[in-house]
């Protein structure tokens, strides 16, 4: 197991989609908000705080705005924490390159300053490859999401609890089930 590498605070765990209860953006994966082998880092905190800047300089916006728009960046398969987001929305203030924008109601949005637009100006292959990379999320997430795989993960899903959550159910049923799930899954894997 990995150790983990927290900084003083519990940003950096990253959320993945909102497509209902227990969906949370991968159709077909265990809802547990986690992929197997434990969450994955999309960004390091200096590409995060690209990505938010350059948001920022889109249009005005709040911790919440942004955390959505990453979402919508990506089709639903990423959503950074708000504990990833916000120490960064404060970075960005303390360096100068956001500050605070007049809003309506209670959320603090943030506009982009001169030191910002230089920032972005400064680094703007980086930037660009930062939404490439966001723009490959969602065309992954929509490969791998895509109505007919979410219909033939449901059925095989519903068929393995109504047949192998039977009490009367033999170890030999329970072996050949598995041995034909891990042929679909060879099967699968050598497609071109």
């Amino acid at each position: 197991m990995r150790p983990s590498h927290h900084h003083g605070h519990e940003g950096h765990r990253h959320h993945f989609g909102r497509r209902g209860p227990g969906h949370h953006g991968r159709g077909w994966d265990s809802g547990s908000g986690e992929r197997r082998g434990g969450r994955r880092r999309v960004f390091d905190s200096a590409e995060l705080r690209l990505v938010l800047l350059k948001l920022i300089a889109d249009q005005p916006r709040h911790g919440y705005e942004l955390i959505r728009a990453i979402e919508d960046l990506t089709g639903g398969s990423y959503v950074p924490s708000p504990g990833m987001v916000y120490p960064t929305l404060t970075m960005l203030l303390e360096m100068g390159h956001v500050a605070e924008a007049k809003s309506e109601g209670p959320r603090k949005a943030f506009a982009v300053t001169e030191d910002g637009i230089s920032e972005l100006a400064a680094k703007k292959t980086e930037v660009d490859a930062l939404f490439a990379r966001l723009a490959e999320l969602a065309n992954q997430q929509e490969r791998t999401d895509s109505a007919p795989i979410r219909r033939a993960m449901s059925n095989l899903r519903a068929v393995l609890i109504h047949r192998l959550g039977r009490e009367d159910i033999q170890m030999q049923t329970l072996h050949e089930a598995v041995s034909i799930i891990d042929e679909a899954a060879q099967k699968i894997e050598r497609l071109t």
